[in-house]
């Protein structure tokens, strides 16, 4: 189980610079496509989930790698706290023909670059997407320990305040990105 939280409109180079100094890791720098998969009557995203399927080109060697993942929102209070199985497949394909058969559809498809760094045992991910899909880069905050994400939070010269637990469709439609329920993740 992960705690996340994203911090929005970020200072990329200032980031990187943070992360450089205290001794971050860089263990990913990649371009992802994020496919979105529900029910035709969207339940879903309903229930605050999702079915992806991800395919990454690492920027720095050219491989690259499909993922097969579901998502659930156990709890959005001070943090994210989501339910996540994931598994690695041959090909996007493979994972698209499975979500599929069990009655799924392509609800979104969403491309992004994320820089990932690894600081003790916490995640900073920089990510920018796609303009027409959200117009500014943003970092997500993952770890298993509450202390070390807000220790990893301060680090980075934010404060838990500057931190949001909401998901990037609340973002969207409280920036007036999207309408209704578009879609939910």
């Amino acid at each position: 189980m992960e705690m996340e939280v994203k911090i929005l409109d970020i200072d990329i180079e200032d980031v990187r610079k943070r992360m450089k100094e205290a001794g971050a890791m860089l263990v990913k720098d990649e371009d992802q496509e994020n496919r979105i998969f529900d029910f035709p009557d969207g339940r879903l995203l309903k229930e605050r989930g999702y079915a992806r399927i991800r395919s990454v080109r690492d920027r720095r060697d050219g491989s690259i790698q499909h993922t097969m993942t579901t998502k659930r929102m156990l709890s959005q209070e001070k943090y994210k706290v989501m339910d996540e199985h994931e598994t690695v497949i041959s090909s996007g394909e493979e994972g698209e023909g499975i979500f599929l058969a069990l009655g799924l559809e392509l609800s979104h498809v969403i491309r992004k670059s994320r820089e990932s760094y690894r600081y003790k045992d916490t995640l900073v991910e920089i990510d920018i997407n796609e303009k027409e899909f959200f117009p500014v880069p943003y970092l997500e905050v993952e770890s298993a320990s509450e202390d070390e994400l807000e220790e990893t939070v301060k680090l980075l010269g934010y404060t838990m305040a500057d931190a949001t637990s909401r998901t990037m469709y609340e973002i969207m439609r409280d920036m007036g990105l999207v309408k209704g329920d578009d879609f939910g993740f």
